[in-house]
């Protein structure tokens, strides 16, 4: 990922939120945002409605969004690279690339272009099912406007091949020159509150604050001097592989804060076992969840209401969370309970509130050295902030990308680990709804929003139904080779033909018991998106 990483950072959006509504035309692709984001979704409904963009929606199923698109491109699950690598082959071909930005900004395209001949419109048809004319039509479309943008979510990420996803995603924004300027840009939207900023602060295994790569001595270097202490070189585990050592006996305690794998990781059975088999699991959150049920020890936290703070968003911005009430009975902030447990095993950690810990963000830093207390009183800020008279940066790349030049990727199709055949025929994909949020930890204690949808359902095609004899609201158990779960059936034309659909939010039926751990081995993301099933109707 040295390319991507190189060129666009964390991941995060390049642009900000309100600067969607200055897009001509979007091109969303792997998220369902109206349901999943709601809030954005009105910048890029609006854009559409009322300022006459154009929104190109790359989905296979039938979701909200397709009402506002100008076309939708119902492309097979699992085939998100064959494409986008269409629509450059017939940018490049038709002489709509912005030759001027990739001479001056990139460098790779030779072997971007070279990779890309193969990927004609009637090639890419026979991958992904997008008739030859229709994918001419859109990459027209979206390389022939001023300003361009991509938005995408866990749909390009949660694939074996998530890396490349991002990466051709970035290719496509850089052939066009779509990149660095208000309406444009590669926008992937955050699946869960604070994930920006815990990532920023490094929250993934190979990284110190602000990026910085762990095995590098010069970036360790000003953390050691800070912090007076060495740090290791070599990275940590990734969650996939945090469970299979767990299973396995090498991995003897687990600490889980804000998290509940027993609902959101891939193939819950196996992950239940690897849990049982620590010697140690200790749970951190504001309600006892699925995991927390398995934990010898719970340590009960406080909620974004109870607690001082900050949050980054999915547009880069810092904001100020301040508290309102008080918490219940002993339940602590985050900060307060780690602090509380590094001084128990013998470090000197002496913070006594969080503007103390953002001054300390501040020093150590850089992308957030201007973004202090002070200055996001009112209003938020976004990263890079290098210093407290910068304004923000609400548009990354708009002089060069952070390696100096944006790197062409070389992306290749590649199909997904685990394809439907003659035992489980049908291939599922999982995700979110509107009236429930993640492991449903939250959102389920809520009557209104258990009112809307109490139970588990799989949307199944009305043609599938009518060859299985099922009728809607009927018991289906659906199978994978990890496991079973039984659920209702939601029979409407959302999704082709052998393609099944179920939230994950559920525990009586949570769907991860079926998914497939098979994981991206640069991002460690596990493929949720394709997994392969057989349904049979519930006698």
């Amino acid at each position: 990922m040295a390319g991507l990483a190189a060129a666009f950072g964390s991941g995060a959006m390049t642009n900000s939120i309100e600067d969607l509504g200055e897009s001509d035309c979007f091109l969303i692709i792997g998220t369902n945002t109206t349901e999943n984001h709601p809030v954005i979704a009105t910048f890029i409904k609006r854009a559409v409605t009322q300022k006459g963009a154009k929104l190109i929606l790359a989905d296979p199923r039938n979701i909200e969004l397709a009402k506002f698109a100008a076309m939708h491109l119902r492309h097979n699950p699992g085939t998100d690279i064959a494409l986008l690598n269409g629509f450059m082959h017939v940018i490049i071909k038709e002489d709509l690339a912005d030759d001027e930005f990739i001479a001056a900004r990139t460098e790779g395209f030779d072997a971007l272009k070279k990779t890309v001949e193969k990927y004609t419109p009637e090639y890419v048809e026979e991958i992904t099912g997008v008739p030859a004319d229709e994918l001419k039509k859109a990459a027209r479309m979206y390389a022939g406007v001023d300003a361009a943008a991509i938005v995408y979510a866990m749909g390009i990420t949660q694939h074996t091949v998530g890396t490349d996803n991002v990466k051709s995603c970035a290719n496509l924004a850089m052939l066009t020159g779509n990149i660095g300027r208000p309406g444009t840009g590669v926008n992937p939207l955050r699946g869960q509150s604070n994930v920006q900023g815990a990532c920023d602060m490094a929250c993934l295994p190979g990284n110190l604050p602000g990026y910085r790569n762990v095995a590098n001595a010069d970036h360790r270097k000003p953390f050691e001097d800070a912090w007076g202490t060495k740090i290791p070189d070599n990275p940590g585990l990734i969650l996939p592989k945090m469970i299979d050592a767990a299973y396995d006996g090498s991995l003897k305690a687990l600490y889980v804060m804000g998290e509940n794998p027993m609902m959101s990781d891939p193939d819950i059975n196996h992950v239940e076992k690897a849990l049982k088999n620590l010697d140690l699991l200790v749970t951190q959150d504001i309600f006892l969840n699925e995991t927390g049920e398995l934990a010898d020890v719970v340590l009960p936290s406080t909620c974004w209401v109870e607690k001082d703070g900050t949050f980054t968003n999915t547009e880069r911005r810092v904001l100020r969370v301040r508290k309102a009430v008080d918490p219940p009975g002993k339940a602590l902030a985050d900060w307060e309970i780690i602090t509380d447990l590094a001084g128990k095993m013998g470090a000197a950690w002496d913070y006594s509130n969080t503007r103390e810990i953002m001054d300390e963000i501040n020093k150590v830093t850089a992308s957030y050295a201007g973004i202090t207390y002070d200055r996001i009183e009112e209003e938020g800020i976004c990263w890079p902030c290098p210093d407290t008279d910068h304004p923000g940066t609400p548009i990354l790349h708009a002089e060069k990308f952070t390696r100096g030049k944006g790197l062409f990727s070389v992306c290749e199709h590649k199909p997904p680990a685990e394809m439907p055949d003659k035992e489980y025929p049908f291939l599922l994909s999982t995700g979110r709804i509107l009236y429930q949020y993640h492991t449903a930890t939250m959102s389920r204690r809520a009557k209104g929003l258990v009112s809307r949808t109490p139970d588990a359902f799989v949307e199944i095609n009305s043609a599938d139904a009518k060859r299985l004899g099922v009728s809607q609201g009927d018991r289906i158990e659906v199978v994978s080779r990890r496991g079973a779960i039984e659920v209702c059936a939601d029979i409407s034309d959302r999704c082709d033909e052998g393609v099944v659909f179920i939230p994950f939010h559920y525990s009586e039926a949570a769907a991860n018991r079926l998914t497939n751990p098979a994981f991206d081995p640069t991002s460690g993301i596990p493929e949720y998106k394709v997994s392969a099933v057989n349904i049979k109707k519930v006698a």
